[in-house]
């Protein structure tokens, strides 16, 4: 009897819909599987197809191109170790997120999802049917259960695998980043293991899709939840380890242990794998940006500089009357902190001609916040012409906290094909600057050292569409408004528990009327990195007409 099973896991970064370069992927990482002497090598959910494929996955020529390079998958590596593989696939009439077994030019076995997530992100009960429960696949040497991600997130399909012999639980996963998943992930699977005393395999997508970044961290647990491996968060990997079998059950051999960094961390390397990988699969490789000399622009500069490298970060300033001096000062040492290019294109001109042709029409009424937008809208009407002339994809700054109360310009600062930032408040981008310019990784593509020039990120915020204008003129202070944004956003708290919570009622109301008539900017805006749990698209799906306000 054999006492050793090798098992290879391929954390990898697949493209949705290239179905052939993902076979590819699959055929370069089984060939690395076989060199290291590996019985099986195993891919995450979905991985020939992409994840999330959302409404595609039903399109009849998409699955006929799925299921002919499963095939030629299965005859390409018929000699060598077993291939585990997610795909999605239609069976008896119905279509099922499954993972499939390949060995000896075929199908060895075929795992159909139980649990279909339908809260936040994930639509699966719409896409997909609901598999039964399977039985373990023989392995080698073994009996190998499978819980496809959500299977494992509940006590019943991991119990009866292991009931039916399975003697490893290999858990494939398409689990998107959101702050503090991996410990929720982690807790999860440590309960899997002490329910049925079996180790346990948890192997996750890498790289970004649209909103969602895949953040890898997958790990190996033995019973006890000892952990046996870890790989890297962000990052591909390929991993080879040996399990043995022992009198007590197989048990995995230790492995590398990889260091998860920290929340600040976290969050920054989520927003630059989900531009750069936006930007690679889009056929994008450069940016443009309006840099304000402001904290969100210059945020964004760096985020872009470190996913592609600051030459192919375009940065332009577009100075009005209302600029001031030191927005010009800032925003030109950014650019040459980066090493970014930088252009300026005044908007006096063109503001004065909109200003003299719409003067008729205006005849009468006050200047008001209308002029205050015109020039939001030159600055973008101007950097989607350079986007469009030079290919480069335009970048939009806004934060969480703007988004939400709805202070930002639609067809003017808002325009553009991503927003690194979409989903971190104001008060967390000050931390994230800070963050950035005290620690460098191997990872970044842009400078060493201090990236962000201080007095960007301790001067008040402002528009600068009038004269001494302030952000906190028109809104609450950043602290305090982010603080009420989450109770109402990402808590769903009544406005009775804020109001206890010691916020002034009048402010809090004013905040809540904000989120709900700004649903329609947000319909428009930019898609961009997942952060939280709550993050606008997805997560939280509000109607835009809505007249419904908490009374409590």
């Amino acid at each position: 009897m054999t006492d050793r099973f090798r098992l290879t896991l391929g954390q990898l970064n697949p493209v949705l819909g290239d179905i052939t370069g993902n076979a590819a992927r699959a055929r370069d990482a089984w060939a690395q599987a076989r060199d290291a002497g590996a019985d099986m090598l195993a891919l995450p959910e979905m991985f020939l197809s992409g994840y999330q494929t959302q409404d595609l996955v039903w399109r009849p020529a998409f699955q006929a191109d799925l299921r002919a390079a499963l095939d030629k998958l299965a005859q390409d590596c018929a000699d060598g170790p077993m291939l585990g593989i997610g795909v999605p696939l239609m069976q008896e009439g119905a279509l099922y997120n499954c993972w499939v077994v390949l060995g000896g030019g075929g199908i060895r076995a075929t795992i159909r999802k139980h649990h279909l997530p339908n809260t936040s992100v994930f639509d699966e009960k719409r896409l997909f049917a609901s598999g039964d429960i399977s039985g373990p696949y023989v392995a080698g040497p073994l009996r190998i259960g499978t819980p496809i991600c959500e299977d494992a997130w509940f006590d019943d399909v991991a119990e009866a695998q292991a009931e039916s012999g399975a003697e490893l639980l290999l858990v494939p996963n398409g689990s998107p980043y959101a702050q503090a998943r991996y410990d929720t992930r982690l807790a999860h699977m440590v309960a899997r293991v002490t329910e049925t005393g079996l180790p346990l395999v948890y192997l996750n997508l890498v790289g970004g899709q649209d909103d969602q970044v895949f953040d890898g961290a997958s790990f190996v647990l033995n019973p006890g939840g000892k952990l046996a491996l870890q790989l890297p968060a962000h990052e591909e990997a390929i991993a080879t380890l040996d399990f043995t079998r022992t009198a007590d059950g197989w048990r995995a051999q230790a492995g590398p242990r990889a260091h998860l960094p920290d929340m600040l961390e976290q969050d920054y390397r989520t927003m630059v794998v989900g531009l750069r990988d936006y930007l690679g699969k889009s056929g994008f490789s450069k940016v443009v940006l309006g840099l304000s000399g402001g904290i969100d622009s210059a945020l964004v500069a760096t985020i872009a500089a470190d996913a592609i490298g600051a030459a192919n970060v375009h940065c332009i300033m577009l100075p009005s009357e209302y600029t001031s001096a030191h927005s010009l000062e800032d925003a030109a040492a950014l650019a040459r902190s980066l090493g970014a290019p930088l252009d300026e294109v005044g908007i006096e001109g063109p503001r004065a001609a909109l200003t003299d042709a719409l003067a008729p029409l205006f005849a009468g009424r006050s200047p008001d916040v209308t002029e205050e937008n015109l020039q939001s809208r030159l600055r973008g009407t101007i950097l989607m012409a350079v986007s469009n002339k030079t290919g480069a994809l335009l970048l939009t700054t806004g934060n969480k906290s703007e988004l939400a109360v709805g202070y930002a310009t639609i067809y003017g600062d808002m325009n553009g094909g991503y927003n690194p930032i979409k989903d971190m408040y104001k008060s967390r981008v000050f931390d994230i600057c800070r963050w950035r310019n005290a620690n460098f990784r191997d990872w970044m593509n842009g400078p060493e050292g201090q990236a962000i020039p201080p007095r960007i990120i301790d001067k008040p915020p402002s528009a600068e569409l009038r004269e001494d204008q302030r952000d906190d003129d028109s809104l609450p202070p950043y602290d305090e408004l982010d603080a009420i944004l989450e109770g109402l956003i990402d808590n769903d708290l009544p406005v009775s528990d804020l109001v206890a919570q010691g916020f002034d009622r009048d402010t809090v109301k004013r905040v809540e009327h904000l989120i709900y008539i700004s649903e329609w900017k947000r319909y428009q805006s930019a898609p961009g990195p997942r952060l939280s749990n709550r993050a606008f698209w997805l997560d939280r799906r509000y109607p835009l007409v809505n007249r419904w306000r908490d009374g409590s």
